[in-house]
């Protein structure tokens, strides 16, 4: 009887043994796998951790009841030990978080899925059919930009309302008003944290032609050409240089002039011929152009050209593509290879130059941040 009674005793050491071993094993060697979560997703990962603790509680209260200790050099798991009701608790409210944080992650995707839906959206305006490219809002501004296919031509229109004119600002190549200095309408609308931007008048490229640029007149040679001038409190309008003086003009209460030309609608009517062009210019050619729709609402109009995929424009196509968008004034600035349209952080249009696509240095932009 006492042989049985000893052999029942090592039996019974050996197995609570062999138990604190595998718990020993289980804790610190043997891998274990878990679902795969983001490191952002913290609450997910003190829910795991909280588990782990009840489980090693579990367990080290298992081996104490048989006479065994078991070793951790975790504290988490220590203070779970000391604890293991509160454990639970917190592990229950983890959970909850976790769920809340699932379901906020869910929103936010769901979120980005509609923004992301809105872009590639087909838009209309004035009986034209385009393809929305985005949109920017806040308090200040609201621009939706949208490409259209007219004229064989690849056509790209940022609509734009804004709380007050002096919204629409303008910047100089390396910030320096000069002749020759020059830098890419993306390099500068980056340096000016320009949400959208287009090229301007290349006021560099002339001796003449009037320059006020945020409100701060540069230049007041008149080059007796159509100057475009977009007055602080809204308004905007076309004149012949030769009419009006730059001391007039501020006077006024001008805020920016460009000086290219011409001018491609007044009062809603097309004021180019259809044979009318700039200097030696071809007939079909990338545009940048700037038109106002009503108080406080504007376009900027940039097309590319002189490629297998897109035409260009002519200044009458240019002038009547300005009409169907509801502009009642519109004004042309500086093409070909300087048409380049940045928004977003990126050039969205393809500016061509030398046979290439590629952006062209200019003077000056027009834009909005």
């Amino acid at each position: 009887m006492k042989r049985k009674k000893r052999r029942w005793g090592i039996w019974a050491r050996g197995a609570v043994t062999a138990f604190s071993m595998f718990v020993a094993l289980d804790t610190f060697i043997i891998p274990a796998s878990y679902s795969s979560v983001k490191a952002s997703d913290s609450t997910l990962f003190s829910e795991l951790e909280s588990r782990a603790a009840a489980e090693d509680t579990a367990a080290t209260a298992a081996a104490g009841a048989e006479g065994t200790n078991v070793v951790s050099d975790d504290s988490e798991t220590a203070a779970a030990a000391e604890s293991g009701v509160e454990a639970d608790a917190e592990s229950t409210d983890v959970t909850a978080a976790a769920n809340t944080a699932a379901a906020d992650t869910e929103s936010t995707a769901a979120a980005m899925a509609d923004s992301d839906a809105a872009t590639g959206e087909t838009a209309s305006a004035g009986g034209l059919s385009g393809t929305s490219l985005g949109t920017a809002t806040t308090d200040d501004y609201s621009i939706t930009v949208t490409q259209y296919q007219e004229y064989d031509t690849a056509i790209y229109v940022a609509d734009i309302t804004v709380s007050s004119a002096e919204i629409i600002k303008t910047a100089l190549a390396d910030d320096t008003y000069g002749k020759n200095i020059t830098a890419y309408t993306s390099t500068t609308a980056s340096e000016n944290q320009a949400v959208l931007a287009i090229n301007g008048d290349y006021y560099g490229a002339q001796e003449s032609g009037y320059v006020i640029r945020n409100g701060v007149a540069y230049r007041e040679a008149s080059d007796g050409e159509d100057i475009l001038v977009l007055y602080a409190d809204g308004s905007m309008e076309v004149l012949d240089s030769d009419d009006v003086t730059v001391q007039q003009l501020l006077d006024q209460g001008a805020w920016q002039t460009c000086s290219f030309g011409p001018g491609l609608l007044s009062d809603g009517e097309v004021t180019v011929g259809e044979n009318t062009e700039v200097s030696r210019a071809m007939n079909s050619n990338p545009r940048t152009a700037i038109g106002q729709i009503d108080d406080n609402h504007y376009v900027f109009v940039v097309s590319d050209g002189r490629t297998d995929e897109s035409k260009g424009l002519s200044l009458y196509e240019l002038a009547e593509f300005m009409q169907k968008l509801g502009c009642r004034t519109a004004y042309n600035l500086d093409g070909g290879g300087s048409s380049t349209m940045y928004f977003n952080g990126s050039v969205i249009n393809n500016p061509t130059t030398n046979g290439r696509i590629k952006e062209r240095a200019v003077s000056d932009i027009v834009y909005i941040g």
